[in-house]
């Protein structure tokens, strides 16, 4: 499991606890989300993965952590078997974002990783050979709508669904949940679960 922007593994706890409920042997990884560009990063969770021991190796990844995976297969595309979700990942970009990117401060803020996705990257990027989930966000509720009032819906808050899906996922899902708030959703824990198991979402 892999945190967003500005968190550590702390913030995927309850999710993490969700999962190991459901017989997954769990492991958060924290990176310096801000310090590093994504190609820094992608090196630093490539040398964790190749550490670990197990023969299938699912990654799930919140926010920006989404956005890292992309970046691990772009850089590092032989991985161990497994399928990925991602939930609420900017993998379109993100107007909040490119709206805090105007001022020194709000880039200052955003870090490298971010800044490279603004620029377009991800996009070019095509999607990992694998099962891919992707879960979106509909509940406006978040800090981004202070920097963008105006935030099309469906939105969670920070991203627009429209931002958070990815061209060429296995399957993608909008729940009723906030940016942050589906880290501790019982929807979103059960529908990861679900995506693990059956390499699609449960409806």
């Amino acid at each position: 499991m892999i945190h967003g922007l500005w968190l550590s593994g702390w913030g995927l706890a309850w999710l993490a606890r969700r999962l190991r409920r459901a017989g997954y042997a769990v492991r958060v990884y924290s990176y310096p989300s801000t310090r590093l560009d994504l190609r820094e990063n992608a090196e630093l969770l490539n040398r964790y993965l190749r550490a670990c021991a197990a023969d299938t190796v699912h990654l799930v990844g919140h926010s920006l952590g989404g956005v890292l995976i992309r970046a691990l297969f772009h850089y590092y595309p032989d991985q161990k078997p497994g399928c990925i979700v991602t939930l609420a990942a900017p993998h379109g970009g993100s107007v909040v974002a490119r709206r805090l990117a105007r001022s020194a401060l709000g880039r200052r803020l955003l870090g490298r990783c971010v800044l490279q996705f603004l620029r377009g990257v991800p996009r070019t990027w095509a999607p990992p050979a694998r099962a891919i989930g992707v879960v979106s966000g509909g509940l406006a509720f978040g800090l981004g709508r202070l920097f963008h009032p105006g935030l099309p819906r469906p939105n969670d808050g920070v991203l627009t669904a429209a931002e958070s899906t990815m061209p060429g996922a296995t399957d993608q899902i909008t729940l009723s949940v906030a940016h942050s708030g589906m880290l501790f959703a019982p929807a979103a824990a059960r529908q990861v679960c679900h995506f693990l198991a059956a390499g699609r979402f449960a409806r």
